[in-house]
């Protein structure tokens, strides 16, 4: 090779040098044809507040001698990778409001729990269940025809109809066979409760055969009727028949 321009610096090449160079360049051109990856975001308890947030506030409300006055459960979410297919709602921190003082001090530590559960990240759906297994010492309740054994186990209700809409929890759904007895069922006892109702004018259908009912053990709706020697629940389908 005839080199026609004065030489100014050298380099002594060997294999490994060489090898060296190639992988180098190889890196760098894979790197320019593969476009970056954006990283996905996971829930993760250093992940920071941002300034707005989504939130849903459910009332609830119970009965008398439980509580005087209604609670308000505002749940805050936050978007994790918005706009890519990754993205995923998950659930910030919760708030609960209540002009019943008697209840303050434990709504105030089970606010900061949670709270802290929900930033920890991963799997939380199981304070669903935590929550419903709490029992009042003191007794249940009935509430729009669901027996509740607690107030916290109602809370648990209100968490679960959240992760629910939100898609971090999927509803029960029956199999056919299930579902066309509890629609027989329930035919039957509506002509039950029509011919009482026509004896009484004033009684809701529903109510009249939801007073012979008894609660469910599995979902605590008032539900479960006795039909042909078998106890079904109308409302989960659960029946002591298998």
């Amino acid at each position: 090779m005839k080199i026609s321009k004065k030489i100014v610096g050298f380099n002594v090449a060997n294999n490994e040098s060489s090898n060296t160079a190639n992988k180098e360049q190889s890196v760098a051109e894979l790197a320019k044809a593969t476009p970056a990856k954006a990283d996905v975001i996971q829930m993760h308890e250093t992940l920071q507040r941002p300034e707005k947030l989504i939130g849903s506030t459910y009332k609830l409300s119970v009965p008398e001698h439980v509580s005087s006055h209604a609670m308000y459960i505002t749940i805050n979410d936050v978007i994790l990778n918005e706009g890519t297919e990754h993205e995923h709602r998950r659930p910030f921190e919760v708030f609960i409001n209540s002009k019943n003082l008697e209840h303050y001090q434990w709504i105030v530590a089970l606010t900061l729990i949670m709270s802290a559960v929900f930033r920890k990240g991963g799997d939380i759906t199981f304070l669903v269940e935590e929550l419903k297994s709490v029992f009042d010492p003191r007794g249940g309740y009935w509430n729009k025809g669901k027996y509740m054994p607690s107030i916290i186990a109602e809370l648990g209700n209100v968490i679960e109809q959240h992760l629910t809409e939100i898609g971090m929890l999927q509803q029960p759904e029956l199999d056919s066979t299930q579902q066309k007895l509890i629609d027989e069922k329930k035919a039957e006892l509506a002509g039950d409760a029509n011919s009482a109702q026509s004896t009484n004018a004033d009684a809701p259908a529903e109510e009249s055969w939801q007073a012979n009912a008894t609660h469910c053990s599995k979902c605590n709706h008032k539900a479960v009727m006795v039909r042909d020697g078998c106890a079904t629940c109308l409302n989960c389908g659960d029946s002591k028949c298998g």
